[in-house]
């Protein structure tokens, strides 16, 4: 399905992230990315970056195929998916989502 603005996309994305438990791995993998960027920067170790979609990938795909047994949308929508983390991610911080 073609989605002509990302808040068109969003209630999708978020159908495909109705098992708490995936939304919880989520935001692991979220908080895991920020911390390890946080690290390569002050550290300036910058080997510690390609871990960064390893880590966010990780856990959110784990929570795909394990728990919401569903094809993770960054597959037909890379763009809108990576933003639908990210403020999906902030919605859970900010208590707007369940965790």
């Amino acid at each position: 399905m073609h989605y002509a603005s990302f808040r068109a996309f969003y209630p999708y994305y978020l159908s495909e992230h109705r098992n708490p438990i995936c939304r919880r791995l989520h935001f692991v993998g979220s908080s895991l990315v920020l911390l390890v960027l946080g690290s390569a920067v002050f550290s300036a170790r910058w080997q510690l970056l390609w871990l960064l979609p390893l880590i966010g990938y990780g856990f959110a795909w784990l929570g795909h195929f394990l728990f919401e047994k569903n094809r993770p949308a960054t597959f037909r929508h890379p763009y809108y998916s990576l933003l639908g983390d990210w403020l999906m991610f902030w919605q859970i911080l900010t208590r707007r989502l369940p965790f």
